[in-house]
C-alpha cells in the first residue's frame, strides 16, 4: 500500500525541517511538503521535537496562527506506539475539555432546574501531515456521568477522508471496498478493523459522527490538514487494533 502516496524526498532527522518548494504568499495554494518516516525516529525512540517541527511548518504552509500556546506542552504529539508517525499519528491541542456540574459553573450562582446535572464540552484542534492517519477508535459512556463522546469536525486548511463504521441513509459515504487498493487506509482487511464507509471533505465543510460509540478515524489528504473538532467532554476512548495508546515509541 502507498502510505505515503503524493509525498516526494525526504526530511532529514538532524534539521528537523520540512521543505517547501515554490512561493510561500500567502494568498497562494500551499505547496507539497516533504517527510519520511525515518525523520520522526533516533535509534527506535520516537522524537517529539521532530513531530512538533513538522506540524510548525505545516501551519506556516497554511498561514495557520501559531499562538503562544502552541509553543508549550499543552500541544501534544502522538504516534500511538506503531513506531509509523508519518503514516498513524497526529498533533492535538485541547483549548477546553470542560466538565462540571451546573449549579458548581463558574460564580455558583445557578439555581436552576438544571442545577445538579453534570455538563460537558470540548474544543479541539486536530494536526495531521499529508497522508497521515488517525487510528480507528471510538468513544464509549463511563462511570463519571458522562455519555458516549458526539463529535464533529470543521475543515479549516486542507482536506481529510473520514471512515466510519455506519453511514446515515441519504449521505454521500462510499465504500472502503470501492477504494483503488493503494487508496485504502492503513488498517482496511485486519480481522480487527470495523469501518466500512469513507466520505471526503474540504476545506470550510464539515462532517460529524454518525452514531454514538461507533468506529471511526480520518485520514489527510495530500497537502495535510487542520481541523477544529466541537464536542461533548472528552472522555473514554477504545481503539480497534489491539496495544494502540495514547503513547509514543520508546518513551516512558
Amino acid at each position: 500500500m502507498k502510505i505515503l502516496r503524493g509525498l516526494k524526498g525526504l526530511l532529514g532527522f538532524a534539521g528537523v525541517a520540512l521543505v517547501l518548494s515554490g512561493c510561500s504568499c500567502k494568498h497562494e495554494a500551499p505547496q507539497k511538503m516533504e517527510i519520511s518516516k525515518e525523520a520522526f525516529y533516533k535509534d527506535g525512540v520516537f522524537q517529539p521535537e521532530a513531530s512538533k517541527a513538522a506540524y510548525f511548518s505545516l501551519m506556516k504552509k497554511f498561514n495557520y496562527p501559531v499562538s503562544a500556546t502552541l509553543k508549550t506542552d499543552n500541544f501534544w504529539v502522538c504516534d500511538f506506539l506503531q513506531a509509523d508517525h508519518a503514516a498513524l499519528g497526529m498533533g492535538g491541542v485541547f483549548w477546553m475539555n470542560e466538565s462540571n456540574v451546573y449549579g458548581q459553573a463558574g460564580c455558583k450562582k445557578y439555581k436552576g432546574d438544571f442545577k445538579d446535572e453534570k455538563y460537558g464540552y470540548l474544543g479541539h484542534e486536530i494536526y495531521c501531515l499529508p497522508n497521515q492517519a488517525l487510528p480507528e477508535h471510538r468513544h464509549t459512556g463511563g462511570s463519571e456521568g458522562h455519555g458516549p463522546k458526539m463529535e464533529a469536525w470543521h475543515i479549516r486548511y486542507g482536506d481529510a477522508c473520514f471512515f466510519s463504521e455506519l453511514a446515515p441513509e441519504g449521505g454521500d459515504e462510499t465504500l472502503i471496498s470501492d477504494m483503488p487498493e493503494d487508496e485504502r487506509p492503513w488498517g482496511y482487511g485486519e480481522s480487527w478493523f470495523k469501518c466500512k464507509y469513507v466520505v471526503k471533505r474540504k476545506a470550510g465543510e464539515i462532517y460529524k459522527l454518525v452514531d454514538p460509540e461507533s468506529y471511526h478515524f480520518l485520514r489527510a489528504g495530500s497537502e495535510g490538514v487542520i481541523i477544529t473538532e466541537y464536542a461533548t467532554f472528552h472522555n473514554h476512548v477504545e481503539f480497534s487494533k489491539p496495544g494502540l495508546k495514547f503513547a509514543n515509541t520508546g518513551i516512558k
